[in-house]
């Protein structure tokens, strides 16, 4: 399929050869990174909001940690993850129903090049921030500017790539490219705005994440916190898009509270006395034997399963290549053989919950079974030389006969140790030529009993090679502060990925930011092919050529045997009050950012809405 820019395409070619990059843009409501926006311009609202719900309530959940900060656009400090998303607004909005598709949030129109070497945006005259301040083109630029220099690396790679930035008359911003990449117009949509004025004479990156609360323009605002233990955000009466076509039967809740908990014994029990009113399940065993306490007997708890059409991401334990201990593949190879998923997946599920086989499955983009062909295999090709064993021939997760003692795999992992220099002595130890043992740490964050038992029993299998390995579990500050310097050999890790992968891969695993502080990139990959198939990830310009793009990746980054996947539902398991409602119509994103709490509105019992 041929893009679809957004200019129109009735003129001749010649007139566009001769008037250049800058003709015939035309304003848009929308954007789309293939073909066009699926709603008209006049549209009304969200075809999964309901543009009727009524207004008030309470939504309450339940986070399992700690928090010492509420401004997520730096790298200091640990920040709930709900603020990002219900405090700030940015130029355009994510449809959660179309896998890349953008419509108007601050700025009421954007206007596009025809090769995508420069966008502009339009700001509604409406937009204010929660102080009643205009949001005004020189807090966008300003935005841009500081966020993309001073603020979280994760900004940093799109700022890298601005060209310049401008203004337009007095409602305008143009942001010109320096490279191309046919994702930067819609990544430009989605950069955080805030109020230039509230940081002047202040140190942004450095900041007091819990007295400086960044002023923003969302529908929700900061209403109380406790440090550590609870934030409460109340929605804005004064919120000035609540009108808008994107913003319509959105943030219907009066207020979001967001309570925090040692563990997840102490989470679930607040949940089941009604101190909390809704929560995410994860294991499937749990959801069918421990929901019929009262509240769900007698009909006050609903229990409700959400499908999806994304892929599964990657749930399991990451290996820090950076040390020379997970360096090699082929080590990596054993500690994949040595995980014994059948048997755990029996042990921890009941044997109900599918594996993840790798980080696109379940979706369109996933790798297929057995060699790569056509234009994947054309792809990879290009690459050959660095491509990880099993990527152009196929590769697939070992599988146990789900016995406890998973002997052939345990004989196939010793084979690799040996071959990669390791080999068990007369004391049973696994050890080097150099006569040192084979050891590491698995660093986890206190918590998680779930993740803790599926790690009890792989060290367990470990233990069984002659490996020697220290768990190790530590408070939250402390966990973000290792893990943000690398300084573990193997931790939990969990990697959410949708239907429309771009630039945020390479912060996931790209070369150029694997050993930046603060990273995503934990399992420190360093590969011209994957740095090579992102690139041709964001400069394909076909559907077609994408999705081949996106499976070339998904095989290099499976057969690199970085990650030790565990076990994902493909339905989200939520509890909640029985007064919490949200619409029939579901986007095909499912239970992800932008759908639960901001579609959801507040029913009482008997009121007859």
């Amino acid at each position: 399929m041929k893009p679809q820019f957004a200019f129109c395409l009735t003129r001749g070619v010649a007139l566009l050869a001769f008037l250049g990059t800058t003709a015939w843009a035309e304003p848009m409501h929308g954007l789309a990174m293939y073909g066009e926006p699926a709603l008209p311009r006049d549209y009304d609202h969200l075809p999964y909001a309901n543009p009727d719900a009524p207004k008030g309530g309470e939504v309450i959940s339940a986070e399992v940690g700690s928090f010492d900060s509420l401004n997520p656009y730096v790298l200091k400090g640990k920040v709930p993850w709900q603020l990002t998303f219900l405090t700030t607004e940015s130029l355009m909005g994510r449809s959660l129903d179309e896998p890349f598709t953008l419509y108007g949030l601050l700025a009421e129109s954007v206007e596009v090049a025809p090769d995508r070497s420069w966008v502009e945006f339009t700001l509604n005259p409406k937009a204010r921030f929660s102080d009643g301040n205009p949001v005004t083109v020189e807090d966008v630029i300003w935005s841009f500017e500081t966020v993309g220099t001073e603020g979280h690396p994760r900004y940093q790679t799109f700022w890298q790539k601005v060209k310049t930035i401008e203004p337009v008359g007095d409602r305008g911003v143009r942001i010109t490219f320096s490279t191309a990449d046919r994702e930067l117009v819609m990544l430009a949509g989605l950069r955080p705005i805030l109020e230039k004025k509230q940081w002047e004479g202040v140190d942004f990156a450095n900041s007091d994440g819990l007295e400086m609360i960044p002023i923003t323009s969302g529908p929700y605002v900061v209403e109380s916190v406790d440090p550590g233990r609870s934030v409460i955000l109340r929605r804005d009466p004064d919120y000035w898009g609540a009108d808008i076509p994107f913003r319509r039967g959105t943030m219907n809740l009066d207020r979001v509270r967001i309570e925090f908990f040692g563990d997840e014994t102490a989470a679930f029990e607040a949940f089941k006395t009604g101190e909390v009113n809704i929560v995410r399940e994860t294991n499937p065993v749990r959801w069918e034997t421990s929901y019929d306490f009262p509240l769900v007997q007698d009909g006050r708890v609903i229990l409700s399963e959400i499908p999806n059409q994304r892929p599964t991401g990657m749930t399991g334990l990451v290996m820090n290549t950076r040390e020379a201990l997970f360096s090699d593949i082929r080590v990596r190879d054993a500690m994949e053989l040595a995980f014994n998923f059948e048997f755990i997946n029996e042990a921890m599920t009941g044997g109900k919950q599918p594996r993840i086989t790798s980080y696109f499955s379940n979706s369109p983009l996933g790798m297929t079974e057995g060699p790569a062909e056509g234009r994947v295999r054309e792809f990879l090709g290009e690459f050959q030389a660095d491509l990880p064993p099993g990527a152009l021939e196929g590769y697939s997760l070992p599988e146990s006969d789900g016995s406890e003692r998973n002997r052939a795999n345990v004989a196939r992992a010793l084979d690799a140790l040996e071959q990669a220099g390791w080999t068990v002595g007369e004391d049973g130890l696994l050890r080097n030529a150099q006569g040192e043992p084979f050891a590491f740490e698995i660093l986890l964050e206190n918590g998680s009993s779930e993740v803790a038992s599926i790690v009890d029993m792989y060290v367990q299998a470990l233990g069984r090679l002659g490996m020697q390995v220290t768990v190790n579990s530590v408070d939250s500050a402390q966990y973000k502060e290792r893990t943000d310097s690398y300084d573990f050999d193997m931790t939990y890790y969990r990697r959410a990925l949708s239907l429309s992968p771009g630039n945020e891969q390479t912060l996931y695993w790209g070369s150029a930011t694997a050993d930046e502080p603060g990273g995503r990139n934990l399992m420190g990959a360093k590969s011209p092919a994957i740095d090579g198939l992102i690139d041709r990830l964001l400069t394909v310009e076909s559907n077609e050529d994408f999705v081949a793009a996106a499976q070339a990746l998904d095989r290099v980054l499976t057969a690199g045997r970085y990650v030790i996947p565990f076990y994902q539902s493909n339905n989200a398991l939520i509890a909640h009050s029985t007064e919490l409602k949200y619409p029939e119509r579901l986007p095909i994103m499912g239970d992800w950012p932008g759908w639960q709490p901001d579609v959801w509105w507040w029913e009482p019992q008997g009121s007859g809405n």
